[in-house]
C-alpha cells in the first residue's frame, strides 16, 4: 500500500490523530450485515485505528438476524451498538422518532454534496441525513452469457418476464445441477419479502390502495405469486423457499444457476475470479417488466446511523466518514480493484473514467435510476418505498406475510391459501395500527 492511500482512506484530515492526542480513544462496538462488502470494510478498519487510536468490535449477522437485534436494540434503548448498519426503511422512520444522531454536521471534507440524491433522499427526514450509505443497489439480472448463447436465446437490456421465463426453461438441465433461474424465497421482509413486492409492482400489483385498504387478496398479486412459484418449481434449484442472498450468491458463483435477479452490489462478486467459477461470462440487464411501465427492481441502501443513546457519537461520527468516504472506495480500488468498491452511493464514481470502465458500472446506475420510491405502482398507492411501504408497521406485518409465502413456495399450502393469510395479517395490522 502507498503512503497516499494509507493517508488518504482516513478521510478525517481535520482530525487525524486528535483522539490519540487528547487521550479520548474508545471502543466502538459496530452491528453489521454479513455481506461481502462490510466484511471487505473489516479487514481495513486496523486503519482506522491507527489513525485515531478507536479501536472497533464487530457484530456480523444474517440479514434477518441483524435487523430483529437492532430494531430490538434501539426500540428499548439498549445501548448495546455505538453504529449500526441500517437501510432506507429504518433510517427515516426511526430518525423521525429522534432514535439516530442527525449527520448534518459532517466535515466539508467528506462532502455529503455528492451523496447520490437518490441514497440521501431514501436515508432523510425533513431534509436531515440520519445514516450515510455504505454502499446503494437496485437488483437487476445477471445471466450466463455462455449457457444464453448455448440454449440459442437472447437476454435484452429490459427483458420482460415472459422472455426470463423462457431464457431459464433453456438453461436448465436438472441433471446436471444446473439451474435457470435463481430468486430469493427466503422468509424475511428484507429477503424473499422484498424480492415479491418489487416483482408485485411490476405486474400492476400494490400492497394497500389509495385508503390504506390491503390488497393481497388482488388478482394481480395472485399472477405475481403464482408465475413466480410456477417458474421456480419448474427451473429453480430444489429448496428454493429457503434461499436468501447468500445462498443464491454461493449457487451463482457455483455455476449452478443460469440466472439470478438481486442486488446490484452482488455483481462485482460474481465477476471476481477468486470466488466465481463463472466470473468471465456473465452478463446484466434490467429487472423485468409486464409492459406495464414498472420494472420489478427495488432501491436500498445499507448504510450507517449511530443511536441517540451512545455515549460515543463524537467517535461514531469519524467512524462513519472514514468508512463512507471518496477515500475508501479509493483505498479498496488501489487495493483490490475498481470492480469491488462499494457501489452506489457516490456520484463521483460513476464520474470517474477508472470506474465506467467496469463492466457492471453502467447497469447498475441505470437501475438505481429507474427506482422511484416516491412512484413504485402502476397505480396510486399512498405510500412511499419500492420494496416495502415506508411505515413502522411493515417490518412486523410483512415478516409474516413473506412466512406465508414461503410455505407456499415449499407445498406446505397453496398460493390461494398463503394469499387468504396474508390479507388477513394485512387487515389485522393496519386495523390495530389505526389506518
Amino acid at each position: 500500500m502507498t503512503i497516499r492511500a494509507l493517508l488518504g482512506a482516513t478521510a478525517l484530515v481535520g482530525t487525524a490523530g486528535a483522539a490519540l492526542a487528547d487521550g479520548h480513544a474508545t471502543t466502538l462496538t459496530i452491528a453489521t450485515v454479513n455481506n461481502g462488502d462490510m466484511i471487505r470494510m473489516q479487514g481495513y478498519t486496523d486503519q482506522f485505528t491507527e489513525e485515531t487510536g478507536h479501536q472497533v468490535e464487530w457484530v456480523t449477522l444474517e440479514e434477518n438476524v441483524l435487523r430483529q437485534r437492532v430494531t430490538t436494540d434501539i426500540t428499548t434503548n439498549g445501548g448495546q451498538f455505538d453504529i449500526m448498519t441500517i437501510g432506507m426503511y429504518e433510517a427515516p422512520i426511526w430518525g423521525a422518532n429522534g432514535w439516530l444522531v442527525p449527520l448534518d454536521d459532517l466535515s466539508d471534507e467528506y462532502d455529503v454534496d455528492d451523496i447520490l440524491p437518490a441514497m440521501a433522499g431514501g436515508l432523510s427526514h425533513d431534509g436531515t441525513l440520519y445514516a450515510a450509505p455504505f454502499y446503494g443497489e437496485s437488483s437487476m439480472i445477471m445471466y450466463r452469457t455462455d449457457l444464453i448463447e448455448a440454449a440459442g436465446v437472447e437476454m435484452p437490456d429490459s427483458p420482460t418476464w415472459e422472455q426470463v421465463r423462457d431464457a431459464a426453461a433453456a438453461m436448465t438441465d436438472r441433471d446436471a445441477e444446473q439451474y435457470g433461474i435463481c430468486l430469493r424465497g427466503k422468509a424475511g421482509w428484507g429477503e424473499g419479502g422484498a424480492f415479491i413486492t418489487a416483482m408485485a409492482n411490476s405486474f400492476g400489483a400494490r400492497v394497500f390502495d389509495e385508503n390504506w385498504d390491503p390488497q393481497l387478496d388482488s388478482p394481480e398479486w395472485a399472477e405475481t405469486v403464482n408465475f413466480f412459484k410456477d417458474m421456480m418449481d419448474a427451473y429453480g434449484p430444489p429448496g428454493y423457499a429457503t434461499n436468501g442472498f447468500n445462498e443464491n450468491l454461493n449457487l451463482f458463483q457455483q455455476g449452478k444457476c443460469g440466472m439470478w435477479i438481486d442486488a446490484t452490489v452482488a455483481a462485482s462478486f460474481v465477476t471476481n475470479p477468486d470466488d466465481s467459477q463463472v466470473a468471465d461470462s456473465v452478463g446484466f440487464a434490467l429487472a423485468p417488466n409486464t409492459g406495464l411501465g414498472k420494472n420489478a427492481n427495488w432501491l436500498w441502501a445499507w448504510a450507517l446511523g449511530i443511536p441517540a443513546g451512545t455515549q460515543k457519537a463524537d467517535a461514531a461520527k469519524e467512524f462513519i466518514e472514514w468508512a463512507t468516504s471518496k477515500e475508501y472506495i479509493e483505498l479498496v480500488a488501489e487495493n483490490e480493484g475498481w470492480a469491488n468498491v462499494p457501489p452506489g452511493a457516490r456520484q463521483s464514481l460513476y464520474d470517474n473514467p477508472d470506474y465506467q470502465s467496469v463492466p457492471f458500472a453502467q447497469m447498475t446506475l441505470d437501475s438505481i435510476l429507474s427506482a422511484d420510491p416516491n412512484n413504485p405502482t402502476v397505480e396510486p398507492v399512498p405510500y412511499v418505498g419500492v420494496q416495502f411501504a415506508a411505515i413502522p408497521e411493515w417490518a412486523g406485518m410483512w415478516s409474516q406475510v413473506s412466512q406465508e409465502l414461503s410455505a407456499a413456495y415449499a407445498g406446505q399450502q397453496s398460493v390461494e391459501e398463503a394469499l387468504e393469510k396474508a390479507q388477513a395479517i394485512a387487515v389485522e395490522e393496519m386495523e390495530a395500527a389505526g389506518y
